[in-house]
């Protein structure tokens, strides 16, 4: 998920506790700015926050501008830079410049009850996007358009520079379909790059607590097991069994989805061979087409180890690029 972790369930569960919440979140960021585009901190009226928006460098006067607007009211945007005068006061010492919108939950800024709807639609894995007018004249919720910055993770201030476009995605998922010894890097890569990871395999000698104690692990047929997960528009599903047997009914499921990646293990003939089954199967060349296979980057990769690293690789490139 692209925005802070949970800055908007903290924000409604202090504003519901009778605390009050204003949310601070990076609209725009120029030079070596310490945090992306959406981070976001949220400030409850008693002064305590969680999250970020620079790493602790204006966290500080973020806080004192939220608890006036709490105060106060209205919708206010910030800007942190820094100069030889204030890179050690209130200032980024490296050297980039920050806008933040700091806006109320409540009356003069986000409704309570948007707010209710955005922590909702995170919950039920439902893509959503947070329009608002930077002088605090709009808000709203949306389903439809945006479909670049959906799919790269990307807010960002409109073209005409009025309205903040707020990007809410599910967290990646990674479904992985045999408990081999690549999953085992998989699985730890995909962790540290942000999606939860996901073990299928009927055989518990292979998919097990102890050999993936950081993933979740099903050990029921795959057919079964993508249908209970749900394969959605933010998940990845890789197939390694080598079996047709596992591997197929997978893909059935997989092709039919809105996976972002899919992609088999095999050499060329092995994946020709699938390719010849999944036509008799009723899939079209279309269909086929979106299996990466053989899986992962091209880079010469020789162990378990490498080819994980050249699957999360092409994972990457499929969801990031255009």
């Amino acid at each position: 998920m692209q925005l802070s972790e949970q800055a908007p369930e903290q924000a409604l569960a202090w504003v519901e506790a009778g605390k009050g919440a204003a949310l601070a979140t990076v609209i725009e960021t120029w030079g070596s700015a310490p945090r992306r585009v959406g981070a976001q901190l949220v400030i409850a009226g008693d002064g305590a926050m969680e999250g970020s928006v620079s790493g602790g460098c204006v966290e500080g006067a973020v806080v004192l501008e939220a608890l006036e607007i709490l105060e106060q009211g209205g919708t206010k945007v910030l800007e942190y830079g820094v100069s030889d005068g204030d890179a050690f006061a209130v200032g980024l010492a490296c050297g980039g410049t920050i806008r933040i919108l700091v806006e109320p939950v409540g009356e003069g800024g986000m409704p309570l009850q948007l707010l209710r709807d955005l922590v909702d639609a995170r919950k039920t894995r439902t893509p959503v996007a947070y329009e608002v007018a930077l002088d605090g004249s709009s808000r709203t919720l949306v389903h439809d358009g945006h479909a670049d910055q959906f799919r790269m993770d990307r807010s960002g201030v409109s073209e005409d520079g009025e309205t903040f476009i707020a990007i809410h995605n599910p967290p990646l998922k990674l479904i992985v379909v045999g408990g081999v010894h690549i999953a085992q890097t998989l699985v730890e890569m995909a962790l540290a790059t942000g999606f939860d990871p996901i073990v299928v395999d009927p055989r518990e000698a292979f998919g097990s607590p102890a050999r993936f104690p950081q993933a979740t692990v099903v050990n029921d047929w795959p057919d079964e097991a993508l249908e209970a997960i749900g394969v959605d528009t933010r998940s990845a599903v890789v197939l390694l069994t080598h079996d047709p047997k596992l591997d197929d009914p997978a893909l059935h499921i997989a092709l039919r989805s809105d996976a972002f990646y899919i992609g088999a293990l095999g050499s060329k003939r092995t994946h020709a061979s699938r390719v010849e089954r999944l036509g008799q199967a009723g899939f079209d060349d279309t269909q086929i087409a979106r299996i990466a296979g053989p899986v992962g980057l091209d880079i010469g990769a020789a162990g378990p180890a490498e080819i994980a690293v050249s699957i999360m690789a092409q994972m990457i490139q499929t969801l990031r690029r255009p």
